[in-house]
Formats: C-alpha cells, structure tokens, sequence
C-alpha cells in the first residue's frame, strides 16, 4: 500500500572507482560525481526491480488474513509488524500473531488474521542485495559506473536512455512481476 525508505539510499559503486575510470585525480568534481552515483544506482534500481545497498524500509500492507507481498525485495529480514488503527496509531504485534516469509526470489510476505478496528499491518524490514557496493555482484557494479561516467560526460547535452552496455550487464538481475 505505502512504502517508505528509512535511509537515504547509497551510491552503489565508491566514488573511487568512479574517479579512476574517468581518470580524475582531484577533489573538485567530487559532489556532482556523488549525485551521479546517486542517479545512477537509483535508475539501476528501477531497472533491476531490487534494492541494491540494504536499508530500512515501513510498508502498509492489508491486516485480512491474506498473504501480502511487500514491495522491496531482496528483504533479507523482518523487524516487526504494527497493528495500525484508524487513528493512525500502531500496536505492536506479538510474533505469535503474524507470520511472516521469505522466498527464494527474495520476496518479502506478511499475514495476520483480520484484526478489531485494525485493517492494516505497518511491517518494518530491511532489504537490498549488499551492505556495501564492493558486495554488489561486479556486473552492477561496473554498470552504474559506466553510466554514471556516461552522465558526466555529457554534461548539458542529453542522454535518451542507458548505453546498451549497461542494460547488458544489469540485465541478469532483473525481477520482474506480472500483475
């Protein structure tokens, strides 16, 4: 239903390996290579259907006994589910009261039996592939740097879409869902 991020999301290469491809030695450049980084993980993300560097995440899901997906995925845990009222308030759930899964794809699922005056569940949960980008598979890696350095190079012109070259490397890492 609602899906928030709890940690602004990380680069998913160094700034490092960034420099070293466009044989930059300086610091001046430094924050636009940043945000360019930023940009480029957050298309591969989309591009991908997965969360790269593992963070925090608050999703509503339904409370009508039905199992729920959550949205970001890989989920590597769950950290607890609310009852939420329709004041807004939450109560924690006991785990007894809720079950909880995660498939093989890296699918996040929730349920718990239909609740008084409760109709939605507040799951906290973490999710992402690596806990930093040197724990990102290479592929990916090298994708957001190319495109990153993509970007830098064409500083004021226009960049219709990702070079092929970097759709093919994060291609194997695609999820997709069919509604």
């Amino acid at each position: 239903m609602v899906l928030v991020r709890e940690e602004a999301g990380a680069p998913g290469a160094p700034l490092a390996e960034l420099k070293e491809y466009l044989r930059i030695t300086g610091e001046r450049e430094d924050r636009l290579l940043h945000a360019l980084l930023l940009g480029a993980t957050g298309l591969c993300e989309q591009f991908t259907g997965q969360w790269l560097m593992i963070g925090g995440a608050r999703e509503t899901v339904r409370a009508d006994g039905s199992w729920q997906r959550l949205a970001a995925r890989p989920v590597v845990a769950v950290l607890g589910v609310e009852a939420v009222g329709p004041d807004g308030a939450g109560e924690a759930l006991p785990v007894d009261r809720y079950a909880v899964d995660i498939d093989a794809a890296g699918d996040g699922w929730v349920r718990a039996a239909p609740l008084a005056g409760r109709r939605v569940l507040a799951v906290r949960y973490r999710a992402g592939l690596a806990a930093e980008p040197e724990g990102l598979p290479d592929p990916i890696r090298q994708g957001i740097v190319r495109l990153a350095a993509e970007h830098f190079a064409a500083r004021g012109g226009d960049v219709p879409s990702p070079p092929a070259v970097v759709s093919a490397l994060w291609r194997p890492w695609r999820r997709m869902r069919l509604a």
